[in-house]
C-alpha cells in the first residue's frame, strides 16, 4: 500500500475545511501534532499541541462561527515529499452577528504517516468583499 502523499493530505484537509469547522478535521493531525500561527492577535492563547486540543479547538470555532466554502485553492509541493503548502479562502458568517467573512489561509504542513505532524498557519478574517 502506498503512502499518502503530502499534497493528498492538505487537499483533503481544505475540503473538509470547507464545510465547517468540521471537529473531524482533528483526525487528520498526529496525536502529538504542533501548531504555529504567528499571526494571532496579541492577547489570544497559543494553540496547544497535540490532536484533542485541536478538536477542542475545532469545536469552541464551531460555536462562534460557521464556514460556507473555500475558494482560491492552491496545494503546492515542496523538495521535501513530507512537506506541502495549500493556500485557500475560506468564507464564512459569524453565529452571533450573522456578518459574512473571508480569511485568507497560507498553512505549511509536515506529514507523517498520513497524517499532519505540525503546521503553520497564517491567516486573517476580513470583511467578505462579496458582501459590499
Amino acid at each position: 500500500m502506498s503512502a499518502i502523499s503530502a499534497r493528498n493530505v492538505l487537499e483533503q484537509v481544505v475540503r473538509l475545511t470547507g464545510d465547517g469547522p468540521a471537529i473531524e478535521l482533528a483526525d487528520m493531525f498526529t496525536d502529538d501534532a504542533t501548531f504555529d500561527m504567528p499571526l494571532l492577535p496579541p492577547g489570544l492563547p497559543r494553540q496547544e499541541p497535540g490532536r484533542e486540543a485541536f478538536r477542542t479547538h475545532l469545536r469552541q470555532g464551531a460555536a462562534v462561527q460557521r464556514f460556507d466554502r473555500v475558494s482560491d485553492v492552491h496545494i503546492h509541493e515542496t523538495s521535501d515529499p513530507a512537506v506541502a503548502v495549500a493556500e485557500y479562502r475560506i468564507h464564512g458568517r459569524i453565529l452571533a452577528t450573522g456578518k459574512r467573512f473571508t480569511a485568507p489561509v497560507v498553512m505549511v504542513a509536515g506529514i507523517r504517516d498520513g497524517r499532519i505532524a505540525w503546521s503553520r498557519n497564517y491567516s486573517t478574517m476580513l470583511d467578505d468583499p462579496e458582501e459590499q
